[in-house]
């Protein structure tokens, strides 16, 4: 029983030591193996692998994409002199684990002080190469791809690599957002006044050349009704010629007619001629000749 005490804490020691030769690697990782604080092995296979104890130590790399999202917007300026607020945020991941060990101990804070100064930088050169409706809309798209390719080749010397950089909101600061939408409210006023300036003149065009229109329309109704009438006239004197030439007698004894019952139409019509005077020659003798019954 004396010699069993000894037994198991050899054994115990013999456990600790085989468990210390062994570790795991998961999938979503990559391990470094160190000796003696010096980078002895990269581990990138996942499943069981084996270590010196005491002497060799394990560090593991989460290889999986991770989000820089700065919580302060960081402050530009255009290329009109005018300070923009930017919101963005950054996809990355490790691809070289020893390099990234190397370049920034492996610290995440460390890579993401990193990142943001050369996405800082980027935008500086980008924003102050365009205005402010390009950053906000115009090459937001363009923007956002040339960082991305810039900053990739920029960090895979610390063994990061950028999969994506967005442009969360680019914002004027509140001092400058208010002379700026009066400006944009002048602007628009003075857009639409010109408007109601070019239509109201449309308006006068298309009403005068209405007019214009309608004096025209009324001037060659107005001729054709002249022609037809005179048309109509010509041919009802030429049936009146032609109708009276067939009998000159008939003719002028009802234009007599005609002429009588003009001059007599109201009762209080009053009319002076001498007795003998032609106008009475048909009512003295139905064929109005001088010498017929009385």
């Amino acid at each position: 029983m004396k010699a069993l005490g000894p037994v198991l804490g050899v054994l115990l020691v013999l456990l600790a030591l085989a468990s210390g030769t062994m570790f795991t690697v998961d999938q979503r990782q990559h391990a470094i193996v160190f000796q003696l604080g010096e980078v002895k092995d990269v581990i990138t296979r996942p499943g069981l692998h084996f270590k010196w104890p005491l002497i060799q130590n394990v560090r593991y790399f989460d290889m999986r994409i991770l989000t820089f999202d700065d919580p302060e917007p960081l402050r530009f300026i255009t290329s009109e002199k005018k300070p923009v607020l930017v919101d963005s945020f950054v996809k990355w991941r490790i691809v070289d684990v020893k390099e990234y060990f190397v370049s920034v101990q492996g610290d995440e804070l460390r890579a993401a002080t990193r990142l943001k100064q050369t996405i800082s930088d980027g935008l500086q050169a980008e924003f102050g190469k365009r205005t402010v409706h390009d950053v906000v809309s115009g090459e937001r798209e363009k923007i956002m791809e040339l960082m991305r390719d810039k900053a990739d080749q920029d960090l895979r010397r610390i063994g990061v690599e950028i999969i994506d950089v967005r442009l969360k909101r680019v914002d004027l600061p509140q001092e400058v957002s208010e002379s700026v939408y009066g400006r944009m409210q002048a602007e628009r006023k003075r857009i639409a006044n010109e408007q109601r300036s070019t239509g109201a003149a449309e308006a006068e065009r298309v009403r005068a050349d209405a007019d214009r229109q309608r004096e025209v329309i009324l001037a060659e109704a107005y001729r054709d009704a002249q022609r037809a009438r005179g048309e109509g006239d010509a041919k009802a004197a030429a049936t009146y010629a032609q109708a009276f030439s067939q009998n000159p007698e008939f003719y002028s004894f009802y234009r007599s007619m005609e002429a009588y019952r003009s001059s007599f139409r109201g009762k209080s019509d009053l009319l002076l001629l001498e007795p003998n005077s032609d106008f009475f020659r048909y009512l003295k003798d139905a064929t109005g000749k001088a010498g017929g019954k009385k």
